[in-house]
């Protein structure tokens, strides 16, 4: 697109005058670092970093032009809001692509799973067709329209991820991708505080059906109580995910789990059944590939090719159940990316099956659980009582919080579990080290806000003079 197209979709004037023939053929990004050439560089002025600062360096790095709310050192298409602007353009680039050709829109969200779900969406449609998908979960108001921005003419699925902070977030983000088929993976406690309650939550969550149109197909987990009668919200078809004993459309059946978690299932659908072995850990990876599945099938993919591609799907997104196994035989489950009570639970869960089927040591490193709002310390207590309930050998805490979850432990878990309470992630990074020993199994989650990341770097490498680890997904 020419300078002057973008400024007419968006409602801008180009600076300086004589810029409106530049050509922008590069993706959007809001990074001066991850600029591609002839691609547009999105000027945010934020709370901390004014992007506008950084149009030189965009320019330097092959930039052909910028959208800010000021002229840059870029040809500028300048706008009251680029956030605002970013939107209208990817909408506009959305339905452009679909005018031309046969792009098809894929969106889910969910209070959990929304990540792990939609990097098996991506693999399966990158099997069959040119496939672009969120990255990480950038999965916000700029997140979706710098996804949809990747897209061109080649593009035969587009995989976005939307997340929500608040009732009409998620129809603000379908304004601007537009799905064809949309999911609901469930309704959980994640950001609760902001939200309310659960209730609150499956209103927000569920305005991704409700702007599909009768050609499209909403995808609802029939297991999830607030999830399924999301059906009547939605004029598109409807069709369901879920354990055989649901009555989906979509099911999964006789479930078997290895040393590591990893877990070897039936999928079926329409009277077809294939059998599938995932290469990702922990029984939560079941759902999440049925509920990508269900979308693929709804974008008419055959089931026959949904599992062939599920076998052999990896996680594209790091510290999800990211497995590394060091030469001393400890097993680090790095699951360190965010944290809410559900999401906890099945991490505890696979620590507990790992931990069973190697006969090793169990040692969790769980860090506060952030945005929980009033019902926050007995989340905490609760985690405490479900890592009780785990076998967890030793708990290791991080944060005011996390520490209501180890008195909860030592309540229920008494004289046959071990806990160590840590101010911040750098003590806990030295006293994980100092109580880990070869051959445990170790689970580390919280929060982002928690960053232990810096725990699992502490634990990345053996003894001095040992080899390094292999790191197995």
């Amino acid at each position: 697109m020419t300078l002057r197209q973008v400024a007419a979709v968006v409602g801008g004037e180009v600076a300086p005058a004589g810029g409106d023939d530049v050509v922008v053929s590069g993706p959007a990004t809001l990074d001066s670092r991850e600029v591609e050439p002839g691609g547009l560089f999105v000027a945010i002025a934020g709370e901390r970093v004014d992007g506008h600062a950084f149009a030189e360096a965009a320019a330097a790095a092959g930039a052909a032009a910028a959208i800010g709310s000021r002229p840059t050192a870029l040809p500028t298409v300048v706008v009251p809001d680029a956030t605002v602007a970013l939107g209208r353009l990817a909408r506009h680039v959305r339905d452009e692509l679909a005018r031309r050709g046969a792009l098809t829109v894929l969106a889910m969200t969910g209070s959990q799973g929304k990540t792990g779900t939609k990097d098996h969406l991506a693999h399966v449609l990158a099997s069959v067709g040119e496939t672009v998908a969120t990255r990480g979960n950038l999965n916000n108001e700029l997140g979706v329209p710098l996804t949809v921005l990747r897209a061109d003419e080649r593009t035969r699925w587009l995989v976005v991820e939307m997340g929500a902070r608040g009732v009409g977030h998620v129809a603000e983000l379908c304004a601007v991708a537009r799905p064809d088929a949309a999911a609901v993976l469930n309704v959980g406690s994640a950001h609760l505080g902001e939200f309310g309650s659960r209730e609150a939550i499956a209103q927000a969550k569920g305005e991704i059906v409700e702007t599909l149109g009768a050609d499209g197909t909403a995808v609802l987990n029939a297991a999830d109580p607030l999830v399924a009668p999301m059906a009547a919200r939605t004029a598109a078809r409807v069709l369901t995910f879920g354990p055989a004993s649901s009555g989906a459309a979509v099911t999964y059946d006789d479930v078997v789990l290895d040393d590591l978690a990893r877990a070897a299932f039936t999928l079926g659908a329409a009277g077809e059944s294939h059998r599938v072995a995932l290469r990702q850990v922990g029984p939560h990876q079941v759902p999440n590939a049925a509920a990508a599945a269900a979308l693929a099938v709804a974008g008419g993919v055959p089931l026959a090719a949904v599992a062939t591609a599920l076998a052999t799907s990896e996680a594209a997104s790091r510290r999800r159940m990211e497995v590394t196994e060091r030469a001393d035989g400890t097993v680090v489950l790095d699951d360190c990316y965010n944290a809410n009570p559900e999401s906890m639970a099945a991490a505890l869960d696979t620590l507990r099956l790992v931990g069973e089927r190697r006969g090793a040591r169990r040692v969790a490193v769980l860090g506060d659980m952030l945005e929980l709002g009033s019902g926050e310390v007995e989340e905490h207590r609760a985690l405490g009582r479900a890592a009780a309930a785990a076998g967890v050998d030793l708990l290791v805490t991080v944060g005011p919080l996390a520490a209501h979850a180890a008195a909860a432990y030592t309540e229920s878990r008494g004289h046959r579990g071990e806990t160590v309470l840590t101010a911040g992630r750098d003590e806990a990074a030295a006293r994980v080290g100092e109580n880990v020993a070869a051959g445990d199994v170790v689970l580390v989650k919280a929060s982002r806000g928690v960053a232990l990341e810096h725990v699992v770097a502490a634990l990345a490498h053996d003894r001095p003079g040992e080899q390094q680890e292999e790191t197995v997904r």
